[in-house]
């Protein structure tokens, strides 16, 4: 199970700056341009073989022109139910403002492990400046310089130290885990509990580490996988429903604990912006894909004509990946809601489907015989012989050459192509490698 890391504090105290420094990436937004894409405020970071997930909750103030005090509590609120270590980012050379004093506040109130840090503190002398810190009653201001990135090996050392030892998953780790995500009032809540439904002796709660119930299983009709859940799919909360920031937050949850993802779409109202968000936290994360039209009951004319439509437009915003199924359902009225359990299923099976090697290299060989990779620089390029690794996340292979530095990205999406036409790998992203033979 994944550990969520969230990065809090007011304006211009340098979020972004520790983020990118955290996840080695120049993805979030350092300058105060509204209109960026939200999904790049969440990246991974390894420490010490250590993998966890970081959100920089700068990126998601609504309006970023005129940033709301209401709108940074709001973001606290929701980082401290969701996250399972809490950085709260202070401005040595500012000092402590009202705003930190109030963000502390919330801090203090919430049991997960909070650490504060003294971010720009550049030189030795502005070190002393921290110990103001020690008011707001969060303990030991770690100082760092984001920046120069000073100071931030020994906070990724104390990061690692407080996030929660994972369960171990034994046998359970066989069975699926499915995720349903969305924007809201998509009807997530509503397919999960068409899902279940109310017959409650079919579902079994695993606890969460920290979290109430993260996987519910899910055993009838042949089908056993688990739904996940991320404490709370069902209930209403304090932080408002219709906060973009919170239903990402959740997302990242729920996405990262599952193997195949039902990504819903509101048939009334077509593919949005948002949507578009999760899908891309769903490619990231390298999860296996089902998109559900919900809502399909209040569509008007249902006939192929429009499905096509509504089918052309959705993998034409999802390109270059288009291999997924799409099922048009209702939660309300549990039309073709057994559809999408089935569909998941397969996916799954699709995720964890093996190709022999013998049988690959008799399909593939004299393809690229009849299509090889175009040569570069006068220099003749020949694929030998490929093969499927074993045990990995996602459906992998390796094509072995005597130049793969030469094989450009379109060939290895003509590689992926073949391979998807020939076997069943449907709703799966897929790795392909090109090594020296």
């Amino acid at each position: 199970m994944s550990n969520l890391v969230a990065i809090v504090g007011r304006p211009n105290v340098g979020k972004s700056t520790l983020f990118n420094r955290l996840t080695q990436t120049r993805h979030a937004i350092v300058s105060d341009e509204a209109g960026t894409t939200r999904d790049r405020q969440y990246g991974k970071c390894e420490w010490t073989g250590k993998e966890f997930s970081v959100v920089d909750t700068g990126g998601w103030v609504v309006n970023s022109d005129d940033i709301f005090e209401e709108e940074i509590r709001k973001q606290v609120t929701v980082a401290t139910e969701e996250a399972d270590v809490i950085l709260f980012l202070v401005d040595v050379q500012n000092g402590v403002t009202d705003l930190d004093s109030e963000v502390a506040a919330i801090l203090r109130r919430t049991k997960k492990p909070t650490i504060l840090v003294a971010n720009k503190t550049d030189n030795n002398d502005q070190q002393y400046l921290a110990a103001e810190f020690y008011s707001l009653g969060l303990g030991d201001p770690w100082c760092i310089s984001s920046a120069t990135g000073s100071g931030t090996g020994d906070l990724l050392d104390h990061i690692v130290e407080c996030l929660p030892k994972q369960p171990d998953e034994g046998a359970e780790s066989e069975i699926p885990r499915f995720a349903v995500v969305g924007r809201p009032n998509v009807g997530k809540s509503s397919l999960v509990n068409a899902f279940i439904g109310e017959e409650r002796h079919i579902v079994t709660d695993i606890a969460g580490t920290t979290r109430d119930s993260i996987y519910t299983r899910f055993n009838k009709f042949g089908l056993d996988f688990f739904l996940v859940d991320t404490a709370g799919i069902r209930r209403k909360n304090k932080v408002s429903e219709d906060l973009e920031f919170y239903s990402v937050m959740r997302s990242i949850r729920a996405i990262e604990n599952s193997d195949v993802c039902i990504l819903m779409i509101d048939a009334t109202r077509g593919i949005e912006g948002q949507d578009m968000n999760i899908f891309q936290l769903i490619q990231k994360n390298q999860k296996s894909l089902v998109v559900v039209v919900n809502k399909w009951d209040l569509v008007p004319e249902k006939d192929q004509k429009v499905m096509d439509t509504f089918i052309e437009a959705i993998r034409n915003r999802m390109a270059p990946f288009t291999d997924f199924p799409i099922v048009f359902a209702s939660a309300m009225t549990k039309q073709r809601i057994f559809k999408i359990l089935e569909t998941a299923k397969q996916v799954y099976d699709n995720r964890v489907r093996r190709v022999g090697t013998t049988r690959l290299n008799e399909e593939m060989l004299p393809l690229i015989e009849a299509f090889p990779p175009p040569s570069m620089k006068g220099k003749y390029i020949k694929i030998k012989y490929c093969t499927q690794i074993p045990d990995t996340r996602v459906p992998t292979f390796v094509f072995y050459a005597n130049l793969p530095q030469y094989v450009r990205e379109p060939y290895r999406r003509f590689l992926e192509n073949k391979i998807r036409e020939r076997w069943q790998f449907t709703g799966c992203p897929m790795n392909i490698f090109v090594r020296q033979k």
